[in-house]
């Protein structure tokens, strides 16, 4: 027996976009639980759930937002706020890559809302609170007393921050241990017979500034080592300007004969101020740079690094927003990941 489609010979609600009318047809099941699969509600099970996702990305079907506004009073859009800085080294597109592989089986979409370097970090916070469009917000480059955070919790709204904050009370974030990894990489330089250290650090008004220059100093101290202060650049330098002034201060007679840098991108321009100025990576000097993807090894194979999971850090934080939304207390929703530290075999060395 072949079903009539009406006289478009469509199936119901193929006539212009698909609906859930389209999607409970073509798999014979009813609307409502078809619904409540793309919902991924608990009482439905896993088989019927997948069934019901390959036809709807079959047919190509999106919610209409508008009706759902209006009928849960929800949007199912999670806006991520980024500055657009933050693609040095894919930062950006591995948040977004996390981000999305966590919403994947969620009704919830992601949008990006990019600010400029210079422009007020509150803006784009405050638009979409105030304009409704999105269920929640992920911020990063936190501040120990963050005004985006404050005015989020004072609006009660549901946001979870990529790094922590200080004096802004308890919040859901995900971060990584900047402290741990500025102990560790210390180590790794005096295991190397590194003395005279320099730290090129994140922007003095962030939060992981703080935890990462503790971290250094306290290493530092413990091992009776040298800290020697970068005062003039740090990590949101440009790749040009970090190369120029590395360049200067290992040009010097009583300079660094260890680095630890905070990010690929800086680190990408480190290198070439220390061969500027005649000296050798892993001979003259060592360095530990924290990267987010593969590169570093094969740009310099002397180079020591720690990786930081930008992608897993995406899903994290996806997961930990939606269960704020649902209600779940921010205390719950508070994870620090370690870092994982990789060390090149030294070979041909001479130090």
């Amino acid at each position: 027996m072949v079903r009539s489609h009406g006289t478009s010979g469509k199936p119901p609600g193929q006539q212009s976009r698909p609906t859930l009318k389209t999607i409970a047809y073509m798999t014979g099941l009813g609307v409502t639980t078809v619904s409540r699969a793309l919902k991924d509600a608990p009482d439905i099970g896993a088989a019927t759930k997948e069934r019901v996702r390959l036809v709807a990305r079959q047919v190509g079907y999106t919610p209409n937002r508008a009706g759902v506004r209006l009928r849960t009073g929800r949007t199912y859009v999670i806006s991520l706020i980024l500055p657009t800085e933050e693609e040095v080294m894919g930062l950006t597109s591995e948040m977004i890559c996390g981000i999305s592989e966590a919403l994947a089986e969620t009704p919830y979409h992601l949008i990006v809302t990019p600010y400029r370097h210079g422009q007020d970090p509150m803006e784009p916070v405050r638009y979409v609170l105030d304009t409704g469009s999105a269920d929640g917000v992920i911020i990063s480059r936190t501040e120990p007393d963050d005004p985006r955070v404050r005015y989020m919790m004072e609006r009660d709204f549901p946001f979870a921050t990529h790094g922590r904050t200080e004096r802004n009370g308890i919040h859901a974030y995900h971060d990584f241990d900047n402290y741990v990894f500025a102990v560790d990489a210390v180590k790794r330089l005096v295991a190397r017979g590194r003395r005279r250290l320099a730290l090129l650090a994140p922007p003095k008004h962030l939060t992981y500034y703080t935890h990462t220059q503790r971290g250094f100093s306290d290493a530092v101290a413990a091992v009776d080592a040298e800290e020697i202060v970068l005062s003039g650049v740090s990590i949101d330098d440009t790749i040009p300007d970090v190369k120029d002034y590395i360049q200067s201060v290992m040009a010097r007679g009583h300079r660094p004969d260890g680095i630890v840098s905070c990010a690929g991108g800086a680190t990408i321009g480190a290198v070439p101020g220390i061969e500027a100025a005649g000296l050798k990576l892993g001979r003259d000097v060592d360095m530990v740079s924290k990267q987010s993807a593969d590169v570093l090894e094969w740009f310099r194979p002397e180079m020591m690094v720690t990786f930081e999971n930008i992608r897993e850090a995406g899903k994290t934080l996806a997961h930990a927003l939606i269960e704020r939304i649902d209600g779940r207390p921010a205390a719950e929703l508070q994870s620090l990941d370690a870092p994982v530290a990789e060390d090149p075999p030294r070979v041909g060395a001479d130090v």
